[in-house]
């Protein structure tokens, strides 16, 4: 994996938590809005944020499908990592997993171990 493979990555990688706590702080306080104290708005300003990070996380995500390779599966998975709440952090757990293979393959290949 070249340097700007793993950068897009870590990208998305990084960006993927704080998207996924602002999609269910957005919802949370939807929720509240509408049920509990419509006069206070606070999804009025989650929701700026959410967008915000929303966009970064779908910019990380088209680069890192680009550089990566992924077939339309795992593409189409990472989106719909975005979208389900909380999907952010099962992006980043997978993302990490595949980034700790990464490394331990190129360790493998360095000393020789593995033939790839």
């Amino acid at each position: 994996m070249d340097i700007k493979t793993a950068s897009a990555l870590r990208r998305l990688r990084l960006v993927s938590v704080p998207e996924g706590i602002s999609w269910i702080v957005l919802a949370v306080c939807t929720v509240i809005k509408y049920t509990i104290t419509p006069s206070v708005d606070v999804a009025r300003v989650m929701g700026p944020i959410h967008g915000v990070l929303f966009t970064l996380y779908v910019i990380f995500w088209l680069d890192a499908w680009n550089r990566a390779k992924w077939d339309r599966r795992t593409g189409a998975l990472y989106f719909a990592y975005s979208i389900i709440p909380g999907g952010g952090f099962l992006a980043e757990r997978r993302l990490r997993r595949e980034a700790e293979d990464a490394v331990i393959a190129a360790r493998a290949r360095k000393e020789g171990i593995v033939n790839a």
